[in-house]
């Protein structure tokens, strides 16, 4: 046989023996491989080991059934390793554990966990300057909370912004941990406030029209001083920042600026944390006066004569921004008034460069027609929903009206029951002729406790409490009760008004009264009244009101001095008043107690007789009108000058006009003067006995000292003149009395007070009679105009 066929044959046999190992394996081998095969994992039919098993490990507070359902695998299922790696982010997504492993143990995953602990208690600690009452709001983690160091740090920096908004730059927040049994942790904050950062110094770049010190009083920051102990102006706040922004772009658009842009506003920190540099860089652009102002009207018979008194802005008039938006706002009044539902004013401006002028036209066109489908109110959780939806000019069906949705945004704001007020309206899903109006409202406290204390040179020195609750059980109700003692006036006062008497817009309620006043400087007398009235008045409209009042009073003069007017010892006893009175009032001021533009006029009868003692008829006529000096010549805007007038007559009826109700001059009336000082007197005792008419005016200038805002500090000049009558049933030679006009002039210092305007007067006589008396100082609480 040949070599090659040798190797063959080889071949063949070596074939031969392993097909019959195949077949036929010795048993040792086999045992071992059984043995082998029971240690080896399951495997898919693809290859790959299968999960037999899911095992959790740690759980203490969470079910195992509950941590499975964030994985990506069953058992059953493959160990696939992206499949498991999802499992483990998810499992640290939910926030309940400090730390989760995965890990395979032959045929079983094991998942460990370590539970986070829950939160017992949250505590602040080292806040001086900010109440735990305004922190806890801010923070996210609560008692019972599972805590995590995500939502810790997340805390903190809510820490320092708060703390940021009230000027506290150096602020420094170190959270602890204080472990307590059962996997429970205290949470405590520990901060260190450090000096609050003020604003040391603003500047401005690219203003050439209004000084750094105009554009500081515009701004609502302020720098630092020392006498903004009370305030927080002068700590630095970017969310004041903003609306600074916002007050310079409104300043320099109603001054005729109307290119005007903030481009930058910078506030530098100081190394030491403790001041900001401020520095706003402005573009004022040219000042424009307003050319031509049209109207262009395509509604139905609606001309533009006929809007024409809306226009509130004048060819040649300083180009002003805000005056154009009131015009809009007049005009769809005006428009919606003449039975129009649906109107769109939309002022088109055009500019002349060259010419500076800026060119209005108010283009009136219908309106889409849109309906208030619903409106909602949110956020009040006193106040009833009927109190807010009252003030609201639209109801569910009427034709939208965005001018009475500012209206009606503005009425709820003035009620003073709200931090802030928003009001939005949406267009309805697949319903674009509908839209619902939301109202959301932030509720603030309406009780106010009050103490003063003070000196008037009328009365003396004086103490005063008084209580107020203005949203009395969240029904609009307002309650309020007042004791003033002073050394010539003690006085209790007690007053209730139901603002929609009868669900109707009219203020009804009463008042309940005791006044004990010493008149024994002027009239050798002592008068008390105690009594009540009952009175309601509504609204014709927002300048135009008429009130009502019927008064029931027992009145007693006393404690007569034995050398007092015999024309005063004789009517010495008590009085039983029944009086009906109403005033009509037309008032445009943009200020009660401190106005600077506008005027008021009011007309008042009292008539005396129905029933009681007196009877008399009493008109009183009073009108005041204010203009600021600065709009006219381009001065301070505190430059204000006011015009006051009154007029009385009181005429008895069937009888002689007692005291009590008599007009005296002098004092608040007529500066300079003492009180009941100028007028008619007893001849032989100088008692002042009043008159049955009087007439007396005021012309008061108001001058800036150049002081900060803040203070509330201003000065005026003013000149007092009045004239008065004579009494009834008093001969004339028992008389000091002349007709004839007194006058006095004076100066003044103005402080608006926390407690309100307080007036300190000096005035001289300058047209006087001998038998008046004078008075050249004089200090008073409230308003004269």
């Amino acid at each position: 046989m040949s070599p090659r066929c040798r190797h063959c044959v080889s071949l063949l046999v070596m074939a031969a023996a392993v097909l019959l190992t195949a077949i036929h394996p010795i048993a040792p081998a086999s045992a071992q491989g059984v043995q082998a095969q029971a240690q080896a994992p399951a495997q898919a039919p693809g290859g790959a080991p299968v999960i037999e098993r899911i095992l959790v490990e740690g759980a203490q507070r969470i079910e195992p059934d509950t941590i499975r359902t964030y994985l990506h695998v069953e058992e059953g299922d493959r160990f696939a390793p992206d499949r498991i790696d999802r499992s483990l982010k998810d499992l640290f997504a939910t926030g309940l554990f400090a730390d989760v492993s995965l890990r395979r143990e032959g045929n079983d995953l094991v998942v460990v966990v370590v539970e986070n602990p829950i939160i017992n208690r949250v505590a602040f600690e080292g806040n001086k300057r900010i109440q735990n009452e305004a922190l806890s709001p801010e923070v996210q983690l609560r008692p019972r909370a599972v805590f995590t160091r995500s939502k810790v740090q997340d805390d903190v920096k809510r820490i320092l912004e708060v703390y940021r908004r009230s000027g506290r730059y150096a602020v420094a927040v170190d959270p602890k941990i204080i472990e307590l049994p059962q996997n429970r942790v205290d949470l405590v904050f520990e901060i260190d406030e450090g000096p609050a950062t003020y604003v040391r110094r603003i500047t401005f770049v690219g203003n050439k029209a209004f000084s750094d010190s105009d554009l500081r009083s515009v701004i609502a920051t302020k720098e630092e001083r020392w006498y903004r102990l009370l305030s927080s102006s002068d700590t630095f706040d970017p969310d004041r920042l903003t609306y600074d922004r916002e007050l310079l772009r409104r300043y320099y658009l109603e001054n005729g600026y109307a290119d005007f842009e903030v481009r930058a506003a910078a506030a530098e920190l100081t190394p030491d944390r403790e001041s900001f540099f401020l520095t706003f860089t402005v573009n004022e652009g040219d000042r424009y006066r307003v050319g031509a102002v049209d109207i262009e009207a395509s509604l139905e018979d609606l001309t533009p004569e006929m809007l024409r008194p809306a226009v509130l802005i004048e060819e040649g008039d300083w180009y002003d921004a805000s005056l154009i938006d009131r015009t809009v706002e007049d005009i769809t009044e005006r428009v919606g008034s003449l039975g129009y539902a649906f109107v769109d004013v939309r002022p088109q401006i055009k500019r002349d460069r060259e010419a500076n002028t800026i060119s209005i036209t108010f283009d009136v066109r219908e309106g889409p027609r849109v309906f208030v489908e619903r409106i909602e109110i949110e956020g009040n959780v006193r106040t009833l929903d009927e109190v807010i939806r009252r003030e609201i000019q639209l109801v569910e069906g009427d034709a939208f009206n965005s001018a009475k949705l500012r209206r009606s945004r503005q009425r709820i704001r003035d009620l003073g029951y709200f931090k802030t007020v928003e009001v939005t309206n949406e267009p309805v899903v697949d319903k674009p002729d509908r839209t619902v109006i939301t109202v959301d409202v932030e509720e603030q406290s309406t009780g106010e406790l009050s103490f003063g204390v003070g000196w008037s040179s009328s009365l003396g020195a004086l103490v005063e409490v008084g209580i107020r609750e203005r949203n009395l059980l969240g029904r609009g109700q307002d309650l309020s009760m007042r004791l003033s003692w002073a050394e010539r006036r003690t006085e209790l006062d007690l007053s209730f008004t139901e603002p929609y008497f009868l669900d109707r817009p009219i203020a009804a309620g009463f008042d309940l009264f005791a006044v004990d006043r010493d008149l024994q400087d002027e009239s050798s007398h002592q008068l008390r009244q105690q009594g009540g009235s009952l009175r309601f008045g509504y609204k014709y409209n927002e300048r135009w009101r008429h009130d009502f009042k019927y008064t029931l009073q027992r009145q007693e003069i006393f404690d007569v001095e034995d050398d007092a007017s015999l024309f005063i010892q004789e009517q010495e006893g008590t009085e039983v008043l029944s009086m009906l009175g109403h005033a009509l009032t037309y008032d445009t001021r943009d200020s009660r107690l401190i106005p600077s533009e506008g005027y008021r006029f009011q007309i008042a009868n009292d008539l005396a007789g129905l029933g009681g003692d007196a009877r008399f008829l009493r008109t009183d006529l009073e009108a005041s009108y204010h203009y600021p000096l600065g709009d006219e010549f381009n001065w301070d805007p505190e430059w204000v000058i006011g015009v006051r007038g009154h007029a009385g007559y009181i005429l008895g009826l069937g009888e002689d006009v007692s005291i009590r109700h008599r007009y005296f001059l002098g004092g608040n009336n007529l500066r300079g003067f003492a009180a009941s000082g100028a007028g008619a007197r007893d001849r032989g005792t100088g008692d002042a006995l009043g008159g049955n008419w009087i007439v007396d005016g005021s012309l008061e200038l108001r001058v800036p000292l150049g002081l900060p805002e803040e203070l509330g500090l201003g000065a005026k000049l003013f000149t007092d003149w009045g004239t008065s009558g004579v009494p009834d049933g008093v001969p004339d030679e028992d008389l000091d009395h002349d007709v004839s006009l007194r006058g006095s002039v004076g100066v003044g210092l103005l402080w608006s007070s926390p407690l309100g305007p307080v007036n300190i007067e000096l005035a001289t006589p300058v047209v006087k009679q001998p038998y008046d008396e004078e008075e050249f100082f004089r200090l008073s609480f409230g308003s004269r105009f």
